[in-house]
């Protein structure tokens, strides 16, 4: 797999991304981190399968780290969700 320094079609910086869905409502937050910890687990099960098992084991860490950073994130958006809602019934 080629593993590409960019975004193709996204001209904003690596920082400008990271805002972006940091400023999405946190129910969305939490979704794309959790697609992006599927993402880092199935590049790790390829790994394994590939023998490359230091560098699976790593990934398949940061995969489970990034779940917990969505469930840390569903955590909040559960607090807030009572205020969104009112808030977007304008």
């Amino acid at each position: 797999m080629n593993h590409p320094d960019k975004i193709e079609g996204y001209n904003g910086t690596l920082e400008d991304l990271a805002k972006e869905v940091g400023n999405m409502s946190y129910d969305k937050t939490a979704e794309f981190i959790g697609k992006m910890a599927s993402n880092i687990a199935k590049q790790a099960d390829e790994d394994f399968k590939k023998g490359k098992i230091k560098l699976a084991l790593q990934l398949y860490k940061t995969a489970n780290n990034l779940y917990s950073a969505k469930k840390e994130i569903d955590l909040a958006w559960k607090i807030c969700e009572p205020y969104m809602k009112n808030s977007n019934q304008d």
